[in-house]
């Protein structure tokens, strides 16, 4: 006596009731001249790609600085570039990211992509400044950052102003004190943007009321 069941003879073609829904779906399209991508697969690789250029959108990046910079090796000097880069959404976050490599295209993806690793969040007050003074050092660079009225702009200058336009702020007054390096000027403005507490913060670490801190 033989078995006729499917799982004993491999070679034996599954009858309509062994194949499922999905299966015979895929089959239509595959005879249709779909293939593997059909229309519904375009269709949805089309939205993806949007809506991570959706999410992309809101990041505005500006470069700072390119130089091109050597490396001394065994065989001579290995030239490349090295691009400052700073990342922002203009909404208080904003990051300062450094890459290098062979060709400027390549270091300023590769600075874009450490900007948005060392992201800060910045506090902003309803009239788009920041809520008390700050200071922020790196290196010989030294940065002051102090807010201002509704009205004044951004009075700065460098790459302090372009990290605090990315950040979101509107209304302030920063001033550069020792080094003109660009790259020490932007973590500096980075480190007193790191720095910055609301007065309830402030309130709640003292472990007093904020009708005292404005007293």
């Amino acid at each position: 006596m033989t078995d006729s069941s499917p799982q004993s003879n491999p070679n034996a073609v599954p009858g309509a009731a062994d194949v499922p829904a999905a299966a015979e779906g895929q089959q239509q399209e595959q005879r249709r001249g779909g293939g593997g991508g059909g229309r519904g697969d375009r269709r949805g690789d089309r939205r993806g790609g949007r809506r991570g250029q959706d999410r992309d959108s809101e990041w505005q990046e500006r470069v700072v600085q390119i130089r091109r910079v050597s490396k001394t090796v065994k065989g001579g000097k290995k030239m490349s570039f090295r691009a400052i880069v700073v990342v922002g959404n203009e909404k208080g976050q904003v990051g300062v990211g450094v890459g290098k490599a062979g060709d400027v295209i390549g270091a300023v993806r590769k600075g874009v992509a450490d900007g948005k690793k060392h992201l800060v969040k910045v506090p902003l007050t309803r009239h788009s400044s920041i809520p008390t003074l700050s200071n922020g050092r790196d290196g010989a660079a030294s940065v002051l950052i102090r807010p201002a009225a509704p009205g004044t702009g951004v009075i700065a200058g460098g790459s302090i102003r372009t990290v605090l336009e990315l950040a979101g702020i509107k209304n302030v007054l920063a001033k550069r004190l020792g080094s003109k390096t660009p790259l020490n000027n932007a973590r500096a403005a980075m480190v007193a943007l790191s720095s910055l507490r609301t007065h309830k913060e402030t309130a709640k670490e003292r472990g007093i009321s904020l009708e005292q801190i404005y007293s």
